[in-house]
């Protein structure tokens, strides 16, 4: 029989359907301070801190964002991170990470921790899953054992995980995927949403302050679906909304259109979440477009093949031009690295496999990002978005989308064989 994660008695679960019908009374955990055309700046409160959007968050799928200590992340600027859900309910587990104070206190972190809730990794192990309408089984990667994953027990694990901002349990469909596909995993989504509010609001009764709870709009590839999809988000029991499903594969132009059809159907009282998109280019237009956060594991897992950001475009440190470059990575960056290492030292880890080649190309690249998010939050103010979004576009060279998508898939294979193992 599959596992199924429930709260145990450590922190006492409300009992069932004392909230089954309350809506939420009020939005007031997200202020909107300045707008520049669509482009936001707001301000979420959360109970471990505030976060000011629009936000870049780093990921740390194991409860650690790969090769950077919590000062290392505080010295990005950077806010808030994501951890996984289906990562950490395997490996600790949720009662370990409840008994050890949660997932921010048990790395260190001490500030706000969003959690997804596994779907989409539950989406990448396509060959090792079941969906039904209860929910999905499926086997770890890890030892093969097998796994339920419902939207209640979603709520309940991120509740043990002791969240700041927690996930609805969702069903994506990939860019190549069959009409049927993206319909179904639509339905499913909107299917179990309210089974998550309802018990997301039955373990959060006596928060103070709140916890908040996000729907993910999906859609597919279908820009009136898309709409619906949103639509049917924010009219939900949820605290703000995210766009998932998207930067799964399709071109960047139809991202920007299923985008722009999700944003149209989202209200402007909410935060808005774009899933897993973390191109420095594809942040400032989707903040554009009305996003207020993004998340990705781009800046840390490029920084690990030394492709690093500049304004200019990515750069490969390993070349041989930076071997005797005494000169930081960029001259205007505040970050660590560029502080205190030339860019010829960062070029020679990279050459002898040191380790602290990682953690530097790291700093670089999330501090890289957390700078765009700073400039868009003051250009937003000063009403100069527009030209300031426009001068970084003609500047900044984009990664090759061909060669980006070629090294996608070889990701997504990697993972693949993983999880078959």
């Amino acid at each position: 029989m599959p596992t199924a994660f429930c709260a145990n008695q450590t922190r006492p679960i409300p009992p069932a359907g004392i909230l089954a019908t309350m809506m939420m009374q009020s939005h007031n955990s997200f202020v909107l301070e300045a707008t520049d055309g669509r482009a936001r700046v707001g301000r979420l409160s959360l109970p471990r801190g505030e976060v000011r959007t629009p936000a870049f968050m780093p990921v740390g799928t194991q409860a650690s964002v790969k090769s950077l200590d919590p000062d290392d992340i505080r010295s990005t600027g950077s806010q808030i991170i994501l951890a996984n859900t289906y990562h950490l309910m395997l490996r600790p587990g949720a009662d370990a990470l409840q008994k050890l104070g949660g997932v921010s206190r048990f790395m260190r972190w001490g500030g706000p921790v969003l959690t997804d809730s596994g779907g989409f990794q539950v989406f990448s192990l396509a060959g090792s899953r079941k969906l039904t309408d209860e929910g999905v089984v499926f086997r770890s990667h890890l030892d093969g054992s097998q796994h339920l994953l419902t939207p209640e027990i979603a709520m309940e694990l991120q509740f043990k995980f002791g969240s700041d901002i927690t996930m609805a349990l969702d069903v994506l469909a990939g860019f190549d995927d069959s009409e049927s596909a993206q319909v179904d995993a639509m339905r499913r989504t909107h299917a179990w949403l309210p089974r998550n509010s309802k018990r997301f609001r039955e373990l959060h009764e006596s928060d103070s302050p709140r916890v908040l709870l996000f729907g993910i709009a999906q859609g597919g590839f279908d820009a009136n679906r898309r709409q619906e999809s949103a639509a049917f988000v924010a009219a939900s029991d949820i605290d703000g909304c995210a766009i998932g499903g998207l930067s799964v594969g399709e071109p960047k132009e139809t991202m920007a259109e299923m985008l722009d059809a999700s944003i149209s159907g989202l209200p402007d009282d909410r935060p808005r979440y774009l899933m897993g998109v973390g191109s420095p280019e594809d942040l400032w237009n989707g903040v554009a477009a009305g996003v207020d956060m993004f998340d990705c594991v781009l800046p840390t897992r490029v920084a690990r093949r030394g492709a690093l950001f500049t304004r200019e475009g990515r750069i490969d440190i390993t070349a041989a031009r930076y071997k005797v470059l005494d000169e930081p990575i960029e001259a205007d960056c505040d970050c660590y690295a560029c502080q205190t290492f030339s860019a010829a030292y960062i070029h020679h880890l990279f050459r002898a496999r040191e380790l602290l080649a990682y953690r530097l190309a790291s700093i670089h690249n999330v501090r890289f990002l957390v700078r765009q998010m700073e400039q868009m939050e003051d250009a937003i103010r000063r009403g100069a978005f527009a030209a300031e979004r426009r001068a970084f576009i003609d500047t900044y060279q984009p990664a090759n989308q061909r060669i980006a998508a070629e090294q996608r898939a070889k990701h997504r294979a990697a993972r693949a064989r993983d999880f078959a193992r």
